[in-house]
């Protein structure tokens, strides 16, 4: 699966990923739902499942796959619904999400057979794992890229530093990590609680780095991983996408409110009714 589709195909199914996003966490309950960071990300995760990367669910641990980590496990919805409409996970899975024994935990639970690389949630330590997988490439003169998706809040943590630097010595420009600036945290707005020029430090921890003002806008997004993925700077990449907390419900865009948070009926119905109206 990867580079045939077309950005109108994509879009039906960011569509697509953004009710799921918004039915599983209305699923879940009680134990409620990371609902913003996962609609941020929506644009993101649609271009890497349906166009950018090397992968087969129908094939899911052949060898040249091109892998996912998702660093910001608490987003994981928009991982899974990419799981789910890209064929790693049945449809009806849908319906178990947070519940137990499920494959759609929480935060995500490694499972290969079903597309999931990694086991991630605490910050900072998938963007590591997948260093290490870049570096594991590398010594066994595999082909195959890795793409990881940080959060802006994620990188105040310093294991992503200390990878960041280890990933630039090691020359891993088979690595693209893409940050989720999308400028809200659990506890605020990032620029509050840490307020940090994230260009220049990927920079000066020796990365390529390039910034898309719109994080959302899909044609820009695949442009950018496409430069990335075809780079010979020698260097590891780093995407800034400057995207919308909540993005495509009205009350939760650029709402601290809604990074985390549980969702009764009448917001649900208000998130499904503007969603059938785009």
């Amino acid at each position: 699966m990867g580079n045939n589709n077309t950005v109108e195909f994509i879009q039906e199914k960011c569509a697509v990923m953004r009710r799921d996003v918004i039915e599983m966490g209305y699923i879940a309950g009680g134990r409620g739902a990371h609902f913003g960071p996962a609609l941020s990300s929506i644009e993101i995760m649609a271009s890497l499942f349906f166009n950018i990367m090397n992968h087969d669910p129908k094939n899911p641990t052949m060898p040249d796959r091109d892998r996912f980590v998702q660093s910001k496990g608490h987003a994981c919805l928009s991982y899974y619904s990419a799981l789910i409409e890209s064929g790693y996970i049945a449809k009806d899975q849908k319906s178990t999400f947070k519940q137990d024994e499920s494959i759609l935990s929480g935060h995500p639970s490694r499972n290969i057979e079903h597309g999931i690389e990694i086991s991630s949630g605490s910050l900072g330590n998938g963007f590591a794992v997948a260093c290490g997988m870049a570096k594991a490439a590398k010594i066994k003169k595999e082909n195959h890229k890795v793409y990881c998706l940080v959060g802006d809040g994620e990188c105040n943590e310093g294991i992503i530093w200390e990878a960041a630097m280890n990933g630039a010595k090691n020359k891993l420009d088979n690595l693209v990590a893409i940050v989720d600036r999308n400028g809200v945290q659990l506890a605020g707005k990032t620029s509050d609680i840490m307020d940090v020029d994230l260009v220049a430090l990927w920079k000066a921890a020796g990365w390529e780095v390039l910034v898309l003002e719109d994080g959302n806008d899909l044609p820009s997004i695949l442009e950018a991983l496409e430069k990335m993925k075809n780079s010979k700077s020698g260097k590891p990449h780093a995407i800034i996408a400057n995207t919308t907390k909540g993005k495509g419900i009205s009350f939760m865009e650029g709402s601290i409110n809604w990074h985390a948070r549980v969702m009764n009926k009448e917001q649900y119905e208000q998130a499904i009714l503007e969603l059938e109206s785009n």
